[in-house]
């Protein structure tokens, strides 16, 4: 017989965690109309490449990964990938307004389909690393919320993508200065 080995424990308590979000309500989830155009480029922000899906999904892993050597990070990142889940929720209820369904699927650009895919993270080894491909998938999830509003002539949709920004640019805030903090 072997000796007993001790756990190794991961001391980092993440209870009372809440999702980081801009204190500011929401406007209520509702459209204006169906319309299939405009559930599609919501797909697209819900598990495209650049999408709550996949923010979620890169969130929760760098957090899995930062939680036993910096458990401040991982906190925060826990926080944004909660509200991040909020936002996908958000737009599952969207698409399914404007007469689409969710999936995980999202059109391309070239009118075909592509599911989600692992391979649209971002998953650096180290903790300043993982921090900048963060922030950059904000920056990439405004210009493309911003973008879709353009296309979007509905002032309800848009105005829950300029709330879902608001938060966006609050995580940015957050993630920058945590950035500066692992340097």
């Amino acid at each position: 017989m072997g000796e007993v080995q001790t756990p190794v424990t991961n001391h980092c308590n993440f209870s009372g965690i809440r999702p980081y979000m801009a204190d500011l309500p929401y406007p209520p989830i509702q459209v204006r109309e169906k319309n299939q155009a405009y559930a599609g480029l919501l797909c697209v922000d819900y598990c495209g490449a650049v999408s709550e899906l996949s923010a979620i999904t890169q969130y929760i892993n760098n957090e899995n990964r930062l939680s036993c050597e910096n458990c401040a990070a991982a906190k925060t990142i826990l926080g944004i990938a909660m509200a991040e889940m909020m936002h996908l929720q958000k737009l599952g209820e969207l698409i399914v307004l404007l007469g689409g369904s969710v999936g995980y699927s999202a059109g391309t650009g070239n009118g075909r389909m592509k599911m989600w895919t692992p391979e649209y993270l971002t998953l650096p080894v180290h903790a300043e690393q993982m921090i900048a491909a963060d922030i950059e998938a904000e920056r990439a999830a405004i210009r493309q919320y911003r973008m879709h509003m353009r296309m979007i002539k509905d002032d309800c949709v848009n105005a829950v993508l300029a709330r879902m920004i608001q938060d966006e640019e609050y995580h940015m805030m957050l993630l920058k200065a945590l950035h500066n903090e692992v340097r």
